[in-house]
């Protein structure tokens, strides 16, 4: 059975383990650049595409009218890293956190969500005993979102939801991959398996 799920592949290789190693793997992997020549609406296969943070934004805002097509059809995108080149209308350009310190890289809970259910903050602020591999800044939340964490003091919103007419979703981290905490020994390590389960979980 292919994957309901897609990984937005900007390197070589068959992409993270963690997203498509599984046997079955959870996760298919799908090559960025052959989204310029996908017929139609083909990207609705997929009922979610993980987009990593090294992404090629300005190849992305080429197929922005797709893109925009695929959420306003029902479609799900998870939108990791700095926004450099808003490649949809509800992103704006990265705002870096002011440099306050340890407080500054502090994750805050703002709302609950299946995706990070159990998941102390604590671990997201902190990997291996250094802060910041989270997050050091925020991109801008669209009317109608829903902020679940934020950063430092300032509470700058560093994921946030939007649901949108038809069914579509936007999930937005301002910082290193999601995944980036996969297979790890704190409960950090839930967000990525928790991700996958939300994702699919809304197929049925």
């Amino acid at each position: 059975m292919t994957p309901s799920l897609a990984f937005l592949n900007f390197g070589g290789g068959d992409g993270p383990p963690a997203l498509t190693g599984g046997h079955p793997p959870r996760v298919t992997n799908l090559r960025l650049y052959d989204l310029e020549t996908l017929p139609g609406d083909a990207l609705q296969q997929w009922r979610a595409i993980l987009v990593p943070c090294h992404v090629d934004q300005r190849f992305l805002q080429s197929r922005r009218p797709h893109l925009e097509r695929y959420l306003l059809n029902g479609g799900t995108l998870v939108v990791n890293g700095h926004v450099a080149y808003p490649f949809l209308c509800w992103l704006q350009p990265f705002e870096a956190a002011p440099a306050l310190g340890l407080e500054g890289l502090r994750v805050h809970r703002a709302a609950p969500h299946p995706i990070f259910a159990g998941v102390d903050a604590e671990h997201m602020t902190f990997r291996r005993g250094v802060a910041g591999f989270y997050a050091r800044g925020a991109n801008p939340v669209p009317h109608g979102a829903l902020v679940l964490n934020t950063l430092g003091p300032e509470r700058l919103p560093i994921d946030w939801l939007l649901e949108l007419p038809g069914g579509g979703r936007l999930l937005v981290h301002s910082g290193n991959d999601l995944w980036m905490f996969a297979g790890g020994h704190d409960s950090a390590a839930r967000i990525l398996p928790q991700l996958l389960d939300w994702l699919e979980e809304e197929r049925k």
